[in-house]
């Protein structure tokens, strides 16, 4: 735990990097509240799309952080703060006008289970 997804516009292709999710992995871990072997990121890019109605060039990212439930509402809202300065310190979105958000998903602690296996060496 945790489990970032980002997902974003396809015109942001070359912007969204595995760089930025370490970038956002980084975020996370100076939170102090995830352990860093533990926080898991992907980015899913969506190739059809509408923002508005006008043909402005537009482009979106949107991250959801699934956390195990339990912490406070100033916990995660410092955490989506975090994330989101991060995010916005990043991206470099050229001639789109951008909108980044961060969305915080509780993830009943009690229905959750996780296993770490080891490497075979």
């Amino acid at each position: 735990m945790p489990h970032l997804t980002i997902e974003y516009s396809n015109n942001l292709a070359t912007v969204i990097t595995p760089a930025l999710l370490r970038v956002a992995n980084h975020a996370l871990l100076e939170t102090g509240q995830f352990e860093e072997a533990d926080i898991k990121s992907r980015a899913l890019p969506f190739d059809c799309f509408a923002i508005g109605t006008s043909d402005t060039p537009r482009g979106f990212v949107a991250a959801r952080l699934a956390i195990l439930s339990g912490r406070s509402a100033d916990t995660k809202r410092e955490i989506a703060q975090a994330l989101l300065a991060a995010l916005e310190a990043a991206i470099k979105p050229g001639t789109l006008a951008l909108q980044v958000s961060v969305e915080i998903v509780d993830i009943d602690r009690d229905s959750y289970a996780k296993a770490k296996l080891a490497p075979n060496v």
